[in-house]
């Protein structure tokens, strides 16, 4: 085959042991992508400060979450592989842009099983633009691919945050879960603001101008908070909901720096006081349930909205390994024109 695709997800710990979330800590946040800081002083922060203490605390998360078979992510990712290639005769694998199986390694294992590899599709499985998320795994390809497998010729599939197919997905995913009388929020993995900034390609659009998310630029193609703000725009839509039952907020904040709001965990504490007692959330910069989704959302969330007068809670999947999304993913690497 001189055709093939691979999927590229964030990654994972190998075990939920204290050196391994440490390793896999550190592979994460010393990428320039995520702590976007001079190196000496992301070393400092990360390696002199970060690495010393958060390793327990998210070991002992990440223990809440994990399966039998292993980390949920990997878990569900292999899954979700392994239906996507019933739907695609093109040699499909699965890669992770932090830990294992790595980029480099998938890459060499597909040109060990296919010699004659001349091009690849890569998905980065983000459906939103970021440079902590659908950036770093480009450039990262690009990287390997470079140095390691010259003449390999990449095609990148771009954010689908408003393709129809992907939009459908995702709405028929929150419709068999959202009961009717829920208030849905829609939570977003958060980024700093100056990551929006800094990926303003015209330098001078995002944050400068005044409701710059709804005003037509050429930032809206990089810019993070304007795609996720269509995202909901178009579920809500495809749902047929009410204006008032439905909203937009971010998650997973580190740090001091302003990131983009509004924040999750407030709005946890703050909608059963303004009426909305009843909760669904669903988390689309996510597409396979994670330590992000099924604890900070799904036990932490889930324990603050209650705590702060919610009545029910109702999390939705992520979309995971759903026959619709494996389809839809086999389809995007059958149309692929290289």
């Amino acid at each position: 085959m001189k055709k093939a695709a691979v999927l590229i997800n964030l990654g994972s710990p190998k075990s939920t042991e204290v050196k391994d979330v440490k390793e896999y800590l550190g592979e994460f946040l010393m990428d320039d992508h995520v702590i976007d800081f001079p190196k000496w002083a992301r070393t400092l922060l990360v390696k002199g400060i970060i690495l010393n203490t958060r390793p327990k605390k998210s070991a002992e998360a990440y223990k809440t979450i994990w399966w039998d078979e292993g980390s949920p992510l990997i878990v569900l990712s292999e899954r979700l592989i392994a239906k996507v290639r019933q739907h695609t005769q093109i040699p499909t694998y699965l890669a992770m842009r932090y830990a294992q199986p790595s980029i480099y390694n998938t890459l060499k294992t597909m040109t060990e099983e296919h010699p004659d590899l001349e091009e690849l599709y890569v998905v980065p499985l983000y459906p939103h633009f970021a440079m902590s998320s659908y950036e770093t795994v480009v450039d990262r390809v690009k990287e390997v691919a470079a140095k390691d497998f010259p003449g390999l010729k990449l095609t990148f599939k771009e954010p689908w945050y408003d393709d129809a197919d992907y939009i459908k997905v995702l709405s028929n995913s929150i419709k068999e879960t959202l009961l009717e009388d829920h208030h849905l929020l829609f939570s977003y993995h958060g980024i700093p603001v100056r990551h929006v900034k800094k990926s303003d390609c015209t330098g001078e659009h995002c944050y400068k101008v005044e409701n710059c998310c709804n005003v037509a630029s050429q930032a809206h193609t990089v810019c993070y908070k304007h795609q996720t703000a269509v995202t909901t725009k178009l579920v809500a839509a495809e749902l047929g909901l009410e204006e008032g039952t439905y909203e937009t907020s971010y998650q997973s904040r580190l740090g001091r720096d302003p990131w983009i709001q509004p924040y999750t965990a407030q709005r946890f504490e703050e909608l059963a006081g303004e009426g909305k007692k009843k909760l669904a959330v669903v988390c689309p910069a996510f597409v396979s349930d994670c330590l992000e989704t099924l604890e900070e959302i799904n036990e932490e969330g889930k324990e603050d909205f209650l705590h702060n007068g919610g009545e029910h809670f109702q999390p939705i999947a992520c979309l995971n390994d759903r026959d619709d999304w494996s389809q839809l993913l086999g389809n995007w690497i059958n149309e692929w024109k290289a």
